[in-house]
């Protein structure tokens, strides 16, 4: 145990939070280089776009299962060295990514032709599959740090804050990629550079980073009494959370709204310049390219509101926020395919950005209000169920969507995502009585 003394409980919280988002940022460099070494990769060796969808499906979906798994970790494991351990194997990972190319001139004898691809797409994939395996050591331990160093009347508040560190280090990757490749043109760099920088990273958290208040001779949040406190054997844990998981219908219900949040968002971020460049209000390829960009930036702003207002207006009771947020993206997605074809494109933009303000509020809150449920003792192990919920959307908006744009045009993908929403906000709103968290309080 390490003891630090001379530091208050204030100090500690916010130094675990920042710092956590540091590290979890990290794992951002280390896991979506990829997608901007792609156009290179395809243009120098011929690597196709049904070969690339392949292996990003599968690893969107190794990804989901890696977070679920490491949900039961990192609730029975240090939170420093599970990020630690999860981060050290992605760098190594990276720096081996870019000699793919050398390793299948090994393999085959060849430096081109179809064996020579072939082995090259083979590496990569196996390499991507082990990556986003230990990529799944970023999320869970943050989300046990976060429950165990904030009080559940302020969770929503702090977690708001703690989760733009996913569009922090996504923003800063593709700002540094784009660069890297603008200037070089080499998509190894795309890996050795970022690599490099999550290496530092490791020694940050390594340095920065502390476990439970426990560990830093503080003692623990109070009122958050579990059933296990007394009893830490594995089979009490199990048992515990068997039923603060498993056989919780209120996780249940969140994971699977969880679900419809994230189909309306990738729908958004994977499709969303192809069909708005095909709506009746035309917009041209540059504008319809900001839609990612103002969707994030909104998304981010409507985070931090939401849980503000989650914690100070509705008394912590996110899932109602969360209700009445979902039912607003709705109405912007009807706006939105109501629309005249002579509205004015900003109009577009604008609708969609309030969509992503609203959108991203439920994107925190729902793993807020998993967690408080499952207690700290098990909220890790709530996320990674959320989490493998959540990334199953993939299967939705990939293959799901391409199939009914094909069948049915564009025409009505607004219409669709609506439901999508409403059928969230549904879910979500038939917790709206339950009681705060799943703690042991003390009775009057």
């Amino acid at each position: 145990m390490e003891k630090q003394p001379g530091h208050s409980f204030s100090y500690w919280q916010w130094r675990v939070i920042l710092c956590s988002m540091i590290g979890y940022s990290m794992f951002y460099f280390v896991r979506k280089n990829f997608s901007f070494a792609m156009p290179v990769l395809s243009e120098q060796y011929g690597i196709t776009n049904t070969d690339f969808g392949i292996v990003l499906t599968l690893v969107g979906i190794i990804y989901g299962v890696s977070k679920f798994l490491n949900g039961f970790v990192a609730d029975r494991f240090n939170a420093r060295w599970h990020m630690v351990i999860g981060l050290t194997v992605c760098v190594l990972l990276n720096f081996l990514f870019g000699w793919s190319d050398r390793l299948s001139t090994w393999i085959t004898g060849a430096e081109s032709g179809p064996d020579f691809v072939g082995a090259m797409v083979t590496i990569m994939a196996i390499l991507l599959i082990i990556n986003n395996i230990f990529q799944g050591c970023g999320f869970p331990p943050c989300n046990r740090l976060l429950v165990h160093w904030v009080p559940p009347k302020e969770l929503a508040t702090k977690t708001a804050i703690w989760n733009t560190s996913h569009s922090i280090g996504a923003g800063v990757l593709a700002v540094l990629c784009g660069y890297i490749i603008g200037k070089t043109g080499d998509w190894r760099l795309c890996f050795w550079i970022p690599g490099a920088i999550a290496a530092f990273g490791i020694l940050f958290i390594i340095i920065t980073l502390r476990d439970t208040p426990t560990s830093v001779g503080l003692p623990e949040l109070p009122d958050t009494k579990t059933e296990i406190d007394e009893d830490t054997s594995s089979k009490a844990y199990r048992e515990f959370v068997r039923k603060k998981v498993f056989l919780n219908p209120i996780i249940w219900i969140l994971a699977i709204a969880d679900l419809f949040v994230y189909v309306v968002r990738f729908a958004v971020l994977d499709w969303g310049p192809t069909f708005l460049g095909k709506m009746s209000v035309q917009l041209s390829p540059q504008l319809a390219g900001w839609t990612v960009g103002i969707f994030e930036v909104a998304g981010c702003a409507g985070m931090l509101c939401t849980g503000w207002i989650s914690d100070h207006f509705f008394g912590g009771k996110s899932h109602r926020v969360v209700a009445v947020d979902m039912f607003l993206v709705a109405i912007c997605l009807v706006a939105l395919q109501l629309l005249p074809s002579t509205a004015s494109p900003y109009l577009v933009l604008g609708l969609l950005a309030l969509a992503g303000f609203f959108l991203y509020g439920p994107q925190a809150l729902i793993n807020v209000t998993a967690c408080k449920h499952a207690t700290k003792k098990a909220a890790a192990s709530a996320g990674g169920l959320i989490g493998l919920m959540s990334y199953g959307s993939v299967v939705i908006t990939g293959a799901g969507l391409g199939a009914f744009s094909d069948h049915f045009g564009w025409d009505h993908l607004f219409i669709l995502m609506a439901g999508f929403a409403l059928v969230g906000g549904i879910l979500v709103a038939t917790l709206w009585n339950i009681k705060d968290d799943g703690y042991l309080h003390e009775q009057a």
